[in-house]
């Protein structure tokens, strides 16, 4: 008899389980400059590139070569690019965010890639004096 209510017991808690810890739905992560951000650089060492009219700014920190970021400030920031040349090591400061077009071709794969693409609002870049070629 016992054990027949033990039993009773345990079939309504395995039903109930699931309806106890539903988390709810999970938020859609937000891309672009200015959305969701998901981390902040701080004096990070990575090689940048820019053109010659400062349109596009892109880097690849040194720690992290699986990476690249895009700057959503190009324009603001390539006054300071004056004393550096496409290719120098430098220390960049920024709030990053989700790459678009990186976001969307995840999202309709299933297989998890290494390579990732972030844009990121540069608030300093500054010269690595121990890194810089």
């Amino acid at each position: 008899m016992r054990g027949q209510i033990i039993r009773k017991i345990l079939v309504v808690l395995i039903i109930l389980a699931p309806v106890f810890s539903y988390s709810g739905c999970r938020k859609q992560a937000k891309c672009g400059c200015g959305k969701d951000i998901l981390f902040t650089l701080t004096n990070t060492q990575a090689t940048v590139y820019y053109n010659e009219t400062g349109t596009s700014i892109t880097f690849t920190p040194l720690d992290n070569p699986y990476a690249t970021y895009n700057f959503c400030n190009p324009g603001e920031m390539f006054p300071k690019f004056t004393d550096y040349k496409s290719g120098d090591i430098l220390l960049v400061s920024g709030h990053v965010y989700w790459e678009c077009n990186y976001l969307y071709q995840t999202s309709n794969y299933s297989y998890q890639t290494y390579y990732k693409v972030y844009m990121i609002q540069v608030t300093d870049v500054t010269v690595d004096l121990y890194g810089k070629k």
